[in-house]
């Protein structure tokens, strides 16, 4: 079990209660950049609540935020609000669950080339309906709730992500989910189903994604399989959430934060300086942060001083023996 969460309980309503005023005082550019994230904190807190324990590097998340996206494209005009986020999180959880028993059996680079290519394979199956049955390719949103509904409901999406994963850290499930991650055989071995943990865990994973894709799906007036399954979607989700430390509870949210000012700031005027940044920010983590932008303290900065001046002591030594000599 983990400590008490009441200290990061009152942070994370302390957080909610100032990201609830910014629709009320700030521009609608502010706004935007805040729904983006909100939208990334989202998929990385609730990647890291599944591949942050077991270690599983799923590439399944557009995915699950295109299928949401459609799902609530195909129903907006004929169901509540809440019900077509509610719909577009159950049927991205029912596709984890079919997916996840095909493929959770493997680890490593085998699961994540394959969640990839099933993301592409649902893509291209729903292009292919589109230009089959219904005759085009995409959908044009005509009613779409207005923006603070849209904002309000991808913060309450935000915050579950996060009650989510503090709940699952105190619990058992929680537990085994951990135990796989640290030695998947032992956990079996213990009287854990860890097929069962494993597929219920990636439905969670999916259903957050296909919830706020069904929540974002109105930012867009027209969609299309390009725009809601971009395996960027996916892939700077896991680059938040593993930048920000994917094990720990607080550093999706903050990577979340930082790469969306960063896209907003570099990806529109220089778009390769952007993807660099995103390269060199990976690069400088597993090298030097393992643990992601959560783990960083001043004494993080005191042994990165310490190794340096000791590197420095190792590239000069050759050069003082030689004027010894």
């Amino acid at each position: 079990m983990t400590k008490d969460p009441t200290r990061d309980l009152l942070l994370l309503f302390a957080l909610a209660g100032w990201a609830l005023a910014v629709p009320h005082y700030a521009s609608e550019f502010a706004v935007s950049l805040a729904l983006t994230c909100l939208m990334y904190a989202t998929l990385a807190s609730s990647w890291s609540l599944f591949c942050g324990s077991t270690r599983y590097l799923s590439l399944a998340t557009s995915a699950f935020f295109g299928i949401g996206a459609y799902t609530g494209a195909l129903v907006l005009g004929e169901l509540p609000w809440l019900a077509v986020i509610a719909l577009g999180a159950a049927i991205a959880a029912g596709v984890a669950v079919v997916m996840g028993a095909a493929v959770l059996h493997l680890r490593g680079t085998y699961f994540a080339v394959l969640t990839f290519g099933m993301t592409e394979l649902i893509r291209h199956a729903i292009s292919y309906w589109e230009k089959s049955v219904t005759g085009t390719v995409g959908r044009v949103l005509m009613v779409v709730p207005d923006r603070d509904t849209v904002y309000l409901s991808v913060l309450g999406l935000a915050v579950a992500a996060v009650l989510a994963a503090i709940a699952v850290r105190r619990s058992r499930f929680g537990l085994a989910m951990a135990g796989i991650g640290a030695d998947e055989q032992r956990a079996q071995t213990l009287g854990v189903n860890t097929r069962l943990v494993k597929i219920g865990g990636f439905a969670i994973t999916a259903a957050f994604a296909g919830a706020v894709g069904a929540a974002m799906s109105v930012r867009w007036t027209y969609i299309d399989p390009s725009t809601v399954f971009n395996p960027f979607i996916g892939f700077q989700t896991v680059l938040i959430a593993l930048i920000g430390g994917a094990a720990t509870l607080w550093g999706p949210l903050i990577a979340a934060v930082v790469f969306s000012l960063l896209a907003e700031t570099l990806r529109l005027q220089t778009p390769q300086l952007y993807m660099m940044s995103l390269g060199l920010l990976l690069i400088l983590c597993v090298l030097y942060l393992p643990g992601g932008l959560a783990t960083l303290r001043w004494q993080t900065f005191r042994l990165w001083r310490d190794d340096a001046r000791l590197w420095w002591r190792e590239l000069a030594a050759p050069s003082r023996r030689k004027e010894a000599r």
